[in-house]
């Protein structure tokens, strides 16, 4: 049973790979941004004071953050965990560590996807998406076949998300360093982090996770 940390900016690929190792190796994501959503939606009693927090406009605490991985690790006691978003912090990633030990686990891989920041402003700023089915294009990696057509359901409205530009992407970038950036040297004294090529094709980025999970690297 498998528990990693999936680190990389916006758009270097981590949901792809998330999705699949849920699909494929039955791993659970905790995306601490989701988690909260969900929480709070659902009124459950961590959920509740998280809003309450955040209606106040303040930050949720490292320990609800904490009580709310604690809650979903247990609900999934015997399948391997992808950590997303936490933690950002060598106080949180202290934590993890003892939210794991706690449940009898341990934290296997700290898995980066590095990315080229220049390569990935083109990667995002030319995404775009059928206004109706919601298929996925870009500009000059997957373009329509017809221009101006969307391949699947022949609708000729498309949108592209008020985020994905040059600006946003570069600041996301710099937010992603500062926040990574502390804890690094944390996982790396213990040799847990690995490094892979975010901007390969996605299989390739799946085959040396895969590898790296597999123990065959």
């Amino acid at each position: 049973m498998l528990n990693i940390i999936l680190l990389g900016p916006p758009g270097a690929g981590k949901g792809t790979q998330a999705a699949r190792l849920q699909a494929e190796r039955g791993m659970i994501q905790l995306s601490t941004g989701d988690m909260l959503r969900e929480a709070v939606a659902a009124g459950t009693p961590v959920g509740l004071k998280a809003k309450a927090i955040m209606e106040r406009g303040e930050l949720v605490s490292d320990a609800i953050v904490s009580a709310l991985i604690g809650e979903r690790l247990d609900a999934a006691a015997d399948q391997g965990a992808i950590f997303d978003g936490f933690p950002r912090t060598k106080a949180q990633a202290e934590a993890l560590d003892l939210l794991l030990t706690e449940r009898g686990r341990r934290l296997d891989h700290v898995i980066e996807l590095v990315v080229d920041e220049d390569e990935l402003v083109k990667r995002i700023v030319g995404r775009f998406s059928c206004a109706r089915c919601g298929t996925g294009y870009h500009d000059t990696f997957r373009p329509t076949k017809v221009a101006g057509v969307c391949d699947v359901c022949g609708s000729t409205e498309f949108k592209r998300r008020k985020d994905d530009n040059e600006a946003t992407v570069r600041t996301r970038m710099a937010e992603y360093r500062a926040k990574t950036q502390p804890i690094l040297p944390f996982y790396e004294a213990r040799g847990l982090v690995r490094r892979v090529d975010g901007m390969a094709a996605i299989e390739t980025v799946a085959a040396e996770i895969d590898a790296i999970l597999d123990g065959t690297v």
